[in-house]
Order: structure tokens, then C-alpha cells, then sequence
């Protein structure tokens, strides 16, 4: 007779699972910067794996646009201007959306809870110059909002546009400038967030993704866009979002 009382084992990840997550880790981290080389060899020998869950790994963030390949080897690329101009492009249509879901919601102290303790984390690291702990609180506050956001395939989509950027935030954030323009951000959409207004949240959203382009752009030396081009960017990508917001009204 079978007992009752057996759960089903737990596999464990694949190691191709479990290398593609250490990898995107450290490119989150910025451990691994723009025009670094990823090689097969020495990434199994680090991780004491054989060299096909690496590949398999390298393969799966190529395909999300987190490497580039060139014949069989990888690199982190180095984002253009047209690459942060359509990282963003993307990032206005969909987090303002995403975060309309979780406004009713966070009218309620306890569910804002983690996004309060991460913003009050984040101001301390940058009233303290501590560019590194103002990452990892930025990285959190994202986290937390986006953990009350019902659509998985919204978030996995979210954070993918977001591990792009990371590198970049990772430089940039090593400025106090910059910092102050991110924390200004963060601060207005967590008031939105604490009122419970859907339209406040999405516009506070738009805002600070606004601000934040503008900032990484200035802070990298990026040549700026033909204000003709940049005003139909911005014309163009206001009315995908509010087609957006009206959609998910």
C-alpha cells in the first residue's frame, strides 16, 4: 500500500537553469561591464560544470538581447543612443500600464510596506553617498511593486528591459546627480502609490522614466537627438501610452 503521507520530490534546476541565473545575476550586478567576453571554457571551469549547460545559458541571454554573439563567441554589448532610445520607447508603454494594476491596491499601508522600506533604504544610501546600497535599494523597490503586479508575463517583460539597463545604471548611479533625479522618482511614485490613484501612478511612472532617460543619456555622453526627431519620439510614444492606458482601464 502507498503512504498517504509522501510529497512529490523536488527536482533540482537544470544546470542550464542555474547558470543562465548566475550570469544574469552578475550582468544585474554590473560584475560583468559593457564589451566584457564570455567564453565557454573558462565559465565552465569557474561554475565546475562541462561546457554544454554554459552554452546552453550564453544561447538563452543572447536571445533576450543581454549578450551579443559574433561567430561562436559572446560579449555584453555597449547600448547606443537608438538602443536607449527603444529600451525606453518600450519601458513608457508597458510600466505605466503594469503599475495601474497595483495602485488600488497599495492604498493599503501594509501591502506598500516593502516598496516604503526599500525608498527610505535608498534615500539613507544616498544621503550617505553610498552609491552601491542606492542600487541595491533601487533594485528592490522595483521589485516590490512589480511583486504585486498579477500579470507574470508583464513582469518577466519589465524586468528583461530592465536587466538592459543595468549596466548603464550601474554607471551612472555613481553619480549624486543622477542619484537625486532617481530618488526624486521613486519618492513621487510611492506618494502616487500611497493615494490609491491608478492616473497618478501611471503618470508618475512616465515621469521618472522620463527623467531617468535623460540623466543615463547626459551622464554617458550620448549624443543628444534632433530635437525635431526627440519631439516626435516623445509625441509618438505619448500616444502609444495613452492607447495603452485607455486599454487597460
Amino acid at each position: 500500500m502507498t503512504p498517504r503521507t509522501l510529497t512529490p520530490v523536488q527536482r533540482p534546476r537544470a544546470l542550464a537553469d542555474q547558470v543562465y541565473q548566475a550570469l544574469r545575476e552578475q550582468l544585474r550586478a554590473g560584475v560583468i561591464g559593457a564589451g566584457s567576453a564570455l567564453q565557454e571554457v573558462p565559465l565552465a571551469q569557474q561554475l565546475g560544470v562541462s561546457r554544454t549547460p554554459v552554452r546552453e545559458a550564453l544561447a538563452r541571454l543572447a536571445s533576450e538581447g543581454l549578450l551579443a554573439t559574433h561567430g561562436r563567441s559572446f560579449t555584453v554589448p555597449s547600448l547606443t543612443l537608438a538602443d536607449v532610445e527603444d529600451i525606453y520607447e518600450l519601458r513608457f508603454l508597458i510600466e505605466p500600464a503594469a503599475i495601474r494594476r497595483v495602485a488600488p491596491r497599495t492604498a493599503d499601508r501594509r501591502a506598500r510596506k516593502p516598496i516604503d522600506a526599500a525608498l527610505a533604504d535608498a534615500k539613507e544610501a544616498h544621503d550617505l553617498g553610498d552609491a552601491e546600497g542606492f542600487r541595491t535599494a533601487n533594485v528592490r523597490y522595483r521589485a516590490a511593486w512589480l511583486a504585486l503586479v498579477p500579470n507574470a508575463r508583464l513582469v518577466r517583460m519589465i524586468e528583461l528591459y530592465a536587466d538592459h539597463m543595468q549596466h548603464i545604471r550601474t554607471l551612472t548611479l555613481d553619480q549624486p546627480a543622477v542619484r537625486t533625479i532617481v530618488l526624486r522618482g521613486l519618492q513621487r511614485i510611492a506618494a502616487a502609490l500611497a493615494s490609491g490613484s491608478a492616473d497618478d501612478a501611471a503618470a508618475a511612472v512616465h515621469e521618472h522614466l522620463k527623467n531617468a532617460r535623460q540623466a543615463f543619456i547626459e551622464a554617458l555622453g550620448l549624443s543628444a537627438a534632433p530635437a525635431a526627431a526627440a519631439t516626435k519620439a516623445t509625441a509618438r510614444t505619448g500616444r502609444a501610452a495613452a492607447r495603452t492606458q485607455e486599454q487597460s482601464v
